[in-house]
């Protein structure tokens, strides 16, 4: 049933009970054992669904943060659970919704199989769990189909899940563990949580120490249902360095023309109207509307001409008109632009231009109104945007000589291996040049950190560690390239056993399966594979979204699309696979995918002769030519 149903964490409520926590009364946002609650919930969810949305009334891109959909309440006043579901079931796009809340880190890992069983049993269309003697309407499955019928419920003042539960017989699921239910309403119970030894998967013991040190990334692992270090698939993945990475802070003012893919740190209000002035958009004549006949034409005197930057100065009288170019100010009583291609010229006897104007002309036409693109007071950019040549652009035309960003991102990277040759250094038997650290160095430049680069590491312990230290010292998130796997001369796990914490060594992918993720001192850790291909596939769909993460961007998710396959594609069930592909228009005229041959993660050239990746999911098998695939296109990417 997984593909029929939609995780909904309901976030939208106003966690009255929390106030004692002063301003952090975002109870989704509220941190357990070093990670947000709501991301505990997300971890326990993804292995169980393939689609999960986020509804929330606050906050919006810090929940957006965590790479699902953020959907806000169609009822407005903080309605209570019943509106967040409501949204939930207008949003998913799947037979059933789960809903559960954003404060119950320990729901069961088997929650969808139990409430799925019970509603197929008993052919109900909500199925809520129970535990005891206790019910849990919060965690419900419900089929979408019931959406106008909430809507009903809710307009006609309804607010009691239970009472609507009972009017379309909901069926209980009945669950062993009580504890699983247990949800975090008050300071005194998110402090007996963080100090709880029976608290299931998050046990305290896994968490590590409270003092700000990485502990909590084990907490969180283990709260992922049938954790396996060895083969996390991909979405728990993903999920798990979403929750921990958390933005740089410090905030700076740089000049417009140093800010390109800088981070904005705080939102930019507007403070003049864009355009400052009602304008023309059209070269033309600017007349009055009430002058004109709209059955036939219409003469007028000419008295003056408008240009951008120079507006005619006087006054619109009956009768009259103003030759006026695009951009130009509007003259005062003027409210209506004629196209020049539209009129005739004429001379009176006197001399005096005139101009005859056809019927047809609509009040108000061809006209741009003051503030029309961007009011004074209005919100022109917003915190988290990444500022591009429009953002510049935008900014610049609010006369603002400076925008506060957040302060780039040091990202130290570095190759390991005793087989790896740098630039410069002639061939030798059993050697190979360095690509990694030059596609990492142009992935890291394109996405606008600061990369520091440390060369290559030998396969030696001291050296390794001595790395390690050194870039967590000087940089907010490290990247290795190599070591990460199972090999004998592979020291990264031991080094990163004294130095560091790491959450997981391997991701059930192809390529790029080893690959770890963890924190070394204060840095962030990323461990990627050797082969180059596999280098710029974690890159791509882990690393970047973490880094942009890091920066305080708002999410930026890769653009996707699906198209047909060309030919059959060999797919074990079991893994998310990345394949190299090229995308062309099949002779109907359809979008069609082709692989590029072996797709083997040493072959680099094939990276340079595709221009997508096909991504065939975790629970697919092998692709018939004919079927649709998702693909991923590398513009602007790689």
């Amino acid at each position: 049933m997984k593909r029929q149903v939609t995780a909904l964490v309901l976030a939208g409520g106003l966690a009255r009970r929390m106030q004692a926590e002063g301003d952090a009364t975002d109870k989704g946002l509220l941190r357990l054992r070093g990670a947000p609650l709501v991301a505990h919930v997300l971890a326990r969810l993804a292995p169980q669904v393939d689609s999960i949305l986020v509804n929330a009334n606050r906050n919006l891109e810090r929940y957006r943060a965590f790479g699902h959909p953020v959907v806000v309440d169609a009822v407005e006043g903080f309605a209570g659970p019943l509106a967040g579901l409501h949204a939930g079931l207008l949003a998913a796009r799947s037979p059933w919704l789960m809903a559960v809340p954003c404060d119950s880190p320990f729901l069961p890992a088997d929650l969808l199989d139990r409430l799925a069983a019970a509603a197929e049993a008993s052919g109900a269309p909500i199925a809520f769990a129970r535990a005891g003697s206790r019910s849990h309407p919060v965690f419900a499955l419900v089929r979408t189909s019931l959406r106008e019928n909430l809507e009903s419920y809710l307009a006609g003042g309804g607010r009691r899940m239970e009472d609507w539960y009972a009017s379309l017989g909901a069926v209980a699921a009945d669950f062993p563990d009580p504890g699983a239910f247990r949800n975090i309403n008050t300071p005194e119970e998110l402090h007996a949580a963080e100090s709880s030894d029976t608290c299931g998967a998050c046990d305290a013991r896994a968490a590590g120490p409270d003092d700000g040190s990485p502990g909590g990334i084990d907490a969180l692992c283990r709260a992922v249902a049938a954790f396996d270090p060895r083969a996390l698939p991909v979405a728990s993945a993903q999920s798990i360095m979403a929750s921990f990475i958390e933005p740089v802070r410090q905030v700076e003012d740089v000049p417009i023309r140093e800010a390109l893919e800088r981070v904005l740190a705080r939102d930019i209000v507007s403070p003049i109207d864009v355009p400052p002035h009602d304008n023309s958009a059209m070269d033309g004549f600017a007349v009055r509307g009430s002058d004109l006949d709209a059955d036939g034409e219409t003469r007028l005197a000419v008295i003056g001409r408008a240009a951008a930057g120079r507006p005619f100065d006087g006054r619109l009288g009956p009768g009259e008109a103003v030759r006026i170019m695009t951009g130009a100010v509007m003259p005062v009583g003027a409210d209506t632009v004629v196209l020049q291609e539209a009129v005739r010229l004429a001379d009176e006897e006197t001399g005096a231009p005139q101009v005859i104007v056809p019927p047809g002309q609509q009040t108000g036409q061809n006209r741009r109104r003051r503030g029309e693109d961007l009011a004074a007071g209005r919100p022109a950019l917003s915190e988290g945007k990444r500022l591009g040549p429009a953002e510049l652009g935008l900014a610049a035309s609010l006369g603002l000589a400076t925008v506060p960003v957040r302060r780039r991102v040091r990202v130290a990277f570095f190759s390991t291996g005793d087989e790896i040759l740098s630039l410069g250094e002639p061939p030798a038997p059993g050697k190979v040049y360095d690509s990694n650290r030059y596609a990492l160095l142009g992935m890291l430049a394109r996405l606008g950190v600061e990369p520091l680069d440390m060369g290559v590491v030998p396969d030696d312990p001291g050296a390794l560690e001595r790395a390690m230290t050194e870039a967590a010292r000087t940089a907010d998130a490290v990247i290795s390239s190599g070591g990460v796997s199972v090999g004998e001369a592979d020291f990264t796990r031991a080094v990163m056993a004294r130095v560091g914490d790491v959450a997981f060594w391997s991701i059930a992918m192809r390529p790029g399966r080893p690959m770890a993720f963890g924190r070394v001192g204060s840095a962030y850790y990323f461990g990627l594979p050797g082969n180059p291909v596999a280098v710029m596939v974690t890159f791509c769909f882990f690393v970047r979204d973490a880094l942009l993460r890091l920066m305080g961007a708002a999410p930026q998710p890769l653009p996707s699309f699906r198209a047909r396959a060309a030919s059959p594609v060999r797919k074990r069930p079991g893994r998310t696979e990345y394949q190299r592909a090229v995308l062309g228009i099949a002779a109907d005229g359809v979008l069609e995918a082709r692989i590029t041959g072996s797709q083997s993660s040493a072959m680099l050239r094939s990276m340079s002769e595709a221009d997508c990746m096909m991504v065939l999911g975790h629970d697919s098998g092998d692709v018939a030519a004919g079927d649709w695939v998702e693909v991923v296109p590398f513009h602007g990417l790689l």
